[in-house]
């Protein structure tokens, strides 16, 4: 009878392993059930010879010896095997012909090479389990050293097993590095900001107001800039790198990585289901759109990062869209920190990898996992920023959905800075046909109330439209239908202009693309400027701050004043945005224009809106002693906001980018408008002005926050001193500008 423990004999399998390439091993096999012609049971105790098939009524009295096969018949039963293991019985019939053997043998024989295959499979796959489960055990070895080697935190002496859990002994032994690093920030700061900050206090801890940013105001008497020996007044902020707060936050120590990626994982799940669930989580409204149940919110999702802070207010908001980019090239943008930044400049003022977990599978994303930190603006320097320290997990759900998802780490490391922290954030993104892609984006944040908005832009804050989901979509909409534009070749010729070639094209849009990005960053609030507001008697503040531009081949070397204002005005945001773009009312506001013609010498569209352009214009002069000036414009506009950002460029270097050269070593100094909807909804609003006074939009669809920023170069020469005059001059262009602005759209006195 069948042998019922013939695979677990050693030396049987041994003998078969040994001779299963030359042998013909008559065996055997339970999972084919198979039976000889004489009815007897073939086993590996008792092999068979098929020349003489013994009478199954009789006990064979001796071993029978193995049939050797042939090296051909070797080879070509190897050959058929790798084609086909399971042949059936007109295959087996075909291969006896061919080989001169009997139907059982090849039956045998592919039996029993089955059975090799599969213990070798099973040997590899038990050397793989067991190189995991070693590395299971060292890491649960380490785990038990550091449990054992826990310290008491207030004597230094050795604490007991279950005094405290792993996580809280963790915090504890991190807080005195934490407050190293805090008294380290503060010193950065105070050597930029030029005054100390208290230890352990948050940046915003010196607000004085309860409606606008404070900066430090300007004596308009004091003579020089610059001198070491004059007062704190007398200096005018000044932008410093761009990465000396953000890069203070520490890299993740090994401790950390299990726990973040347990929270990355849960921060995926919840992204998914809130971007899927529709009510009670998300509940409609007709003057909010979606609106989330917190309620339910905290139901569903019990884990998470823990409970709403006291004192802090959330806000989220979901918005779905189709764009024109496929998810691979979308999901590489999203995860590729410069990428990121690019494409949402007008969003993301600064951003940092501060670590790679993991850099995915496959040769794709999917299950990458990076320590992130990034600060999050609106364009004007009356709305603070904020910075967050997260990471951000990639995933693939399935061949054509993939979602990006961004949470907090700051329950890993508590900080008395914390005055913003994102929960589950992120996009799904759902591949369609011809190369489009649905985007359904989250946003969920909770933000400290301490931090202080000026009233102007507070309902634009409190309704989500500073830093909501529709902010994130529309600004990816537009910048995928610029990056389609850019890559498009079927142009007609004749919207090219003066560009002769698409290379030529693509060097102009690659140039405007520097200027945009360059104006966005010195725009806003970031922790990396320090504005200083100049004493003015009007109701809009002008802040001034300086940079000193050296060895930059994309800056004109010297010394640069930067001055922004922002102010309301009860206009539509679309009106205002026709307004300024339009070169032919250019000189109804632009002092340096002198009065003179403005042509459009070259238009690329950027989009399906026709305010979604780049265009070089030249400004006639109206005295015939002075050369003709060129522009380079870019406008842009979505549901968010629009800008209007330009810069003076030098004719020979445009020529040269005309060509299809190298934009990068074209000097620019890019200067422009932020034009923000007012948060109202709808005609009468009333809404506060920029020292407080109230005045009332009578707007069909509500006023306009606009905020104007000019760069100015003072000076050619970097270690030259600022003076007095130049500041004025400034302050003056800028006020003069808004003035002409407001006389021209007829709020003269708004």
């Amino acid at each position: 009878m069948y042998h019922p423990n013939m695979f677990e004999s050693h030396h049987h399998m041994f003998d078969m392993t040994k001779s299963s390439d030359n042998d013909l091993g008559l065996t055997g096999s339970r999972e084919d059930d198979f039976e000889t012609k004489s009815g007897a049971e073939v086993t590996m105790e008792n092999p068979i010879e098929l020349e003489e098939l013994p009478d199954p009524n009789q006990r064979p009295n001796k071993k029978k010896r193995y049939h050797r096969h042939t090296q051909r018949q070797i080879q070509e039963l190897e050959s058929f095997f790798k084609e086909c293991p399971h042949p059936d019985d007109k295959q087996r019939k075909e291969l006896s012909r061919e080989l001169n053997l009997e139907p059982l043998q090849i039956k045998f024989w592919f039996q029993n090479k089955r059975t090799q295959m599969k213990a070798q499979h099973e040997r590899h796959e038990n050397s793989i389990l067991k190189s995991d489960n070693d590395k299971l055990r060292a890491e649960n070895n380490r785990y038990k050293d550091a449990l054992s080697n826990a310290t008491c935190p207030n004597c230094g002496g050795p604490a007991a097993l279950g005094e405290m859990s792993f996580d809280e002994q963790h915090l504890r032994i991190e807080n005195a590095r934490l407050r190293e690093e805090i008294d380290r920030i503060s010193a950065i700061a105070a050597k930029y900001v030029g005054k100390p900050l208290l230890t352990h206090s948050s940046p915003f801890s010196q607000l004085t107001s309860s409606t606008h940013i404070p900066t430090r105001s300007l004596d308009l008497q004091v003579g020089s800039f610059g001198n070491n020996n004059s007062s704190q007044a007398g200096f005018v902020g000044e932008m410093y790198g761009t990465s000396d707060i953000i890069r203070s936050v520490s890299i993740p120590c090994e401790a950390d990585k299990p726990m973040i990626v347990e929270l990355a994982v849960a921060a995926m799940e919840e992204l998914v289901r809130m971007a899927q669930t529709g009510d009670p989580l998300w509940v409609s409204s007709d003057s909010s759109g979606e609106i989330l149940n917190e309620e339910e919110y905290f139901r569903t999702f019990p884990r998470g990062i823990g409970p709403k802070p006291i004192g802090m207010r959330s806000e989220a908001s979901r918005e779905s869209t189709v764009v024109i980019m496929n998810h691979i090239n979308l999901v590489e943008t999203l995860m590729d920190v410069n990428q990121w930044s690019s494409v949402f400049c007008g969003i993301v003022s600064r951003a940092l990898t501060l670590d790679v977990l993991s850099t995915g599978v496959a040769g794709n994303y999917n299950g990458a996992l990076q320590v992130m930190t990034a600060e999050f603006q609106v364009p004007s320097p009356l709305v603070p920023t904020r910075e967050n320290y997260f990471v951000r997990y990639c995933k693939q759900h399935s061949d054509s959905t993939w979602a990006v998802v961004d949470v907090s780490l700051d329950s890993l490391r508590p900080s008395p800075i914390t005055r913003s922290r994102r929960r589950p954030s992120g996009c799904l993104i759902q591949e369609l046909q011809n190369g489009y892609s649905k985007v359904t984006w989250v946003e969920h944040t909770e933000v400290d109330d301490i931090i202080s908005v000026h009233t102007m832009y507070k309902p634009l804050v409190n309704t989500g439209l500073a830093f909501g989901a529709k902010r994130w979509v529309a600004t990816l909409d537009r910048q995928c239908e610029r990056l389609a534009s850019s890559m498009a070749s079927n142009i007609p010729t004749g919207d090219l202009s003066v560009i002769t070639s698409p290379e030529g094209r693509k060097s102009m849009l690659k140039l405007a693309e520097r200027m945009v990005m360059s104006f966005c960053s010195g725009v806003g609030a970031s922790t990396a400027h320090a504005w200083t507001t100049l004493t003015t008697t009007g109701s809009d503040d002008v802040r001034v701050m300086t940079r000193k531009s050296m060895d930059d081949p994309g800056r004109p070397p010297g010394i640069v004043l930067s001055a922004a204002t922002s102010f309301w005005i009860p206009v539509a945001p679309k009106r205002v945005f026709d307004f300024l773009r339009d070169e032919n009312s250019r000189s109804e506001w632009d002092i340096l224009s002198n009065g003179g013609l403005v042509e459009e010498m070259a238009h690329i569209a950027n989009g399906r809106d026709p305010g979604n352009s780049v265009s070089l214009l030249r400004v006639n002069s109206s005295n015939s002693g002075q050369s003709n000036m060129l522009i380079l414009q870019e406008s842009c506009t979505d549901a968010s906001g629009s800008y209007v950002i330009y810069a003076p460029v030098d004719m020979m270097a445009m020529n040269v980018v005309l060509s299809g050269g190298d934009p990068d070593y074209v000097a620019l100094l890019p200067s422009g408008f932020a034009i923000l909807p007012d948060g109202s909804r709808g005609g009468g609003n009333a809404i506060a002005g920029a020292e407080g006074e109230v005045v009332t939009s009578t707007a069909s669809n509500g006023g306009s926050l606009l905020t104007v920023a000019f760069q100015i170069l003072v000076d050619s020469v970097p270690t030259a001193k600022l003076s007095l005059g130049s500041v004025a001059t400034v302050n003056s262009l800028i006020k003069c500008t808004v003035q002409r602005i407001k006389d021209a759209l007829a709020c003269d006195g708004a």
